[in-house]
């Protein structure tokens, strides 16, 4: 593995992670019914999975760190909002 795929990978990975904690809030926001929220939350799952998506088409490889980064987002998202409520 070079270190630019490795950046690659990471990146994808992160932007993914990201890209679904904007789609647990995106939810959220829009169960609330707060539209402006919802739609500043929508804007942000674009911006990360444009750069997801063109990341991979070059490289289909990639799509693992898209699916590790995807679960661990709404993993660490679920579990955050768990223990907010919890508290």
């Amino acid at each position: 593995m070079t270190a630019q795929y490795a950046v690659k990978f990471i990146g994808v990975m992160v932007a993914m992670f990201l890209a679904d904690i904007c789609w647990a809030y995106y939810f959220i926001k829009i169960e609330e019914r707060k539209s402006v929220a919802a739609g500043v939350w929508a804007g942000l799952i674009y911006i990360f999975g444009a750069f997801t998506v063109s990341s991979y088409i070059n490289d289909k490889t990639l799509i693992a760190a898209a699916i590790i980064g995807s679960v661990l987002g709404t993993y660490c998202t679920v579990e955050y909002k768990k223990r907010k409520e919890n508290k």
